[in-house]
């Protein structure tokens, strides 16, 4: 077009007054042509970045998964070690906190209440998924959501607490790993009278609220005539039932106790220990934080075991696992602590095959 303009002005005629039409045409044309020639290079870039690679494109910052963890434990060095070998295990799976995920704590301290208000704020939090530590706050997810997917770790009986309707196939939205299991009741049992033959009767200090209770003290109980002994059930819900159960046991001689995994024992493992060595009491724990705290003994899993492999379902899911799929796994690593000054406080001689048994031994 602006081609056909200028020959029509050149055939026009020329002379002074015509060549300074023709002089202010070209300038007009070429400030015209650079424009066009712009906007016809801006039209083929845009128009191109349609049929561009996706990797091309600008990238789309990556969604950041959101977990929830409900621990039911009070926080303190104990619940923030469980916390940390958890936050450990995904940072080597590549998830980072901030950047690719978003971790919420709460810690119920072993309280019923607070892991009801905590399992409310979890879920309405809408999570991607749920670490949960208890069977009292597991309980309390279950409640209030059949969606989101929820991981435990540290639960007794979780089929005949509800949970899940096998370990093999969960079926649901739950899964995770279990502390213990019904035998070790048994284990305990033999092991209190290794160190502590004397023993006749043994104090069995549990919550009678957790359903696996119930199930670790029948396993006791039927080990109680291979080893002569009697039992008598201490309930344990807060400080001052610990205080009152152990001192009222305590006036009958030769007295031994196991004591149950339960929040309230957790929270309350310190009191329990120094009770025990107060009324010279051998005891045995199930977890070693117990006799690095003082206790005599303790047979059991490591708790910071666990928290790993929560981790690597975690990652699982938020890769597209079904928790339904994913098997409630068992423990299968035990460990067996001794802590010689409090056997040498109690007047206890650890036999020589127990101590060569030991993975643990505190001097």
């Amino acid at each position: 077009m602006l081609r056909f303009i200028r020959l029509l002005l050149t055939q026009s005629g020329h002379g002074p007054f015509q060549n300074a039409r023709l002089s202010r045409y070209d300038t007009q044309c070429s400030a015209a042509g650079e424009a066009m020639r712009r906007r016809e290079f801006i039209i083929f870039l845009l128009g191109g970045a349609a049929s561009w690679p996706p990797q091309a494109r600008a990238q789309q910052p990556e969604r950041i998964r959101r977990v929830g963890v409900l621990i039911g434990v009070a926080d303190d060095a104990e619940g923030q070690a469980r916390l940390g070998a958890f936050r450990k295990g995904m940072q080597d799976l590549g998830w980072s906190e901030g950047q690719n995920v978003q971790v919420d704590v709460r810690f119920t301290g072993g309280s019923v209440n607070r892991a009801q208000t905590y399992a409310a704020e979890v879920i309405n939090s809408a999570p991607d998924v749920v670490v949960a530590n208890t069977s009292i706050v597991v309980a309390a997810l279950k409640e209030r959501t059949t969606t989101i997917p929820i991981v435990f770790a540290q639960v007794v009986d979780p089929v005949n607490s509800g949970f899940v309707d096998s370990l093999a196939h969960p079926g649901g939205n739950i899964t995770g790993f279990i502390s213990l299991d019904f035998g070790f009741g048994a284990k305990w049992l033999e092991i209190l009278k290794q160190i502590a033959p004397r023993v006749t009767r043994v104090g069995i200090l549990r919550d009678p609220s957790i359903p696996g209770g119930a199930g670790q003290t029948g396993a006791i109980q039927a080990a109680t005539s291979s080893f002569g002994v009697e039992l008598k059930a201490l309930d344990v819900r807060d400080a001052a039932t610990i205080e009152h159960g152990l001192s009222t046991f305590a006036r009958e001689p030769n007295n031994g106790l196991i004591v149950l995994s339960s929040p309230a024992a957790s929270v309350h493992h310190k009191l329990i220990v120094d009770l025990a060595a107060r009324f010279r009491i051998p005891a045995i724990y199930p977890y070693p934080f117990f006799v690095r705290s003082g206790g005599l003994l303790s047979y059991g899993i490591d708790n910071y075991d666990l928290w790993p492999k929560a981790a690597g379902y975690v990652d699982r899911i938020l890769k597209g696992a079904n928790p339904a799929e994913l098997p409630v796994q068992e423990p299968t690593k035990f460990a067996l602590v001794i802590n010689l000054k409090t056997a040498k406080a109690l007047g206890l001689v650890v036999p020589p095959q127990l101590l060569a048994r030991a993975d643990e031994v505190i001097e």
